[in-house]
């Protein structure tokens, strides 16, 4: 018997131009256990006078869970001044994020990291979580296909490794693996206590993967990805957290954001439940 939980990435829904209320109603209405928010949209909607309060009030409401949020802050960076910026933007942001009951954040190479060791992005993931640690907040250490340093699954194990921690969470994403070449029979040599979140998507055959962009992932079941590989990989090592739809697809025709959010749920159970 699987024990997913489903979660949509706000950025599925991007093409709607919906504020953070709509975004939570939607992905409530379709079904979704969770939400990841966007911190720039967060941000958006206080600007035009909302609250966090207001926001926290419709989580409970509809009884969902806001499971991770997705943001850029420069946590390594060649340039120090530029690194020590970043942690205090995200500390700033993990404050923000606390009051609406989020616990979690996304840390992609979002900095400039070409010319440091992956010892160094060690050192400074370590220092990143010390911070999130102090304010009962996790970290997900995310690898970019495309990114110069910290694009596979294996770099971001490494970091890992070195980071002296001991509990590492990565957020996983097939599109990631597929565009910087990591093998996805290295998701083998990790147990549940390592995810912290795995995002679900498809991709095409063409463009070939040098030349693909976030635009062309596809709904789960409708591509290449070894699907059926990965779900097996995730139920026998027993994963029971969330399994999040995160797509950039542009424009999604006559469907309305209900509809395309409904039809990923559906996509999502589909391909990555066992005896469907």
């Amino acid at each position: 018997m699987h024990n997913f939980k489903f979660a949509l990435n706000a950025s599925t829904l991007f093409p709607f131009e919906l504020d953070v209320i709509e975004q939570i109603r939607i992905a409530a209405e379709a079904g979704y256990d969770g939400i990841e928010l966007w911190v720039k949209d967060i941000e958006s909607y206080l600007d035009k006078g909302g609250s966090l309060k207001t926001i926290k009030e419709i989580l409970v409401d509809k009884s969902i869970s806001v499971v991770n949020a997705i943001t850029f802050f420069k946590w390594s960076d060649v340039h120090e001044p530029t690194r020590v910026k970043g942690l205090v933007e995200a500390e700033k942001e993990m404050t923000m994020l606390k009051e609406i009951g989020c616990k979690a954040v996304a840390a992609p190479p979002s900095g400039n990291m070409d010319d440091l060791t992956l010892e160094t992005i060690a050192e400074h993931f370590t220092a990143l979580t010390t911070i999130a640690r102090r304010m009962d907040m996790e970290i997900f250490l995310e690898f970019w296909g495309k990114a110069n340093k910290l694009a596979t699954l294996s770099e971001a194990m490494y970091i890992a490794m070195e980071s002296g921690l001991s509990d590492v969470k990565f957020l996983l994403d097939p599109f990631h693996m597929y565009t910087g070449g990591s093998c996805f029979t290295n998701l083998a040599y990790l147990n549940q206590r390592n995810i912290g979140i795995f995002h679900v998507n498809d991709y095409p055959e063409h463009p070939p993967k040098e030349q693909i962009t976030d635009s062309e992932r596809q709904f789960p079941g409708d591509g290449i990805a070894p699907t059926e590989q990965i779900a097996n990989y995730l139920v026998e090592m027993n994963y029971q957290g969330y399994l999040s739809l995160e797509l950039f697809i542009g424009n999604y025709g006559n469907q309305s954001a209900l509809e395309v959010a409904t039809h990923g749920l559906k996509k999502m159970k589909q391909t990555y439940l066992p005896n469907k």
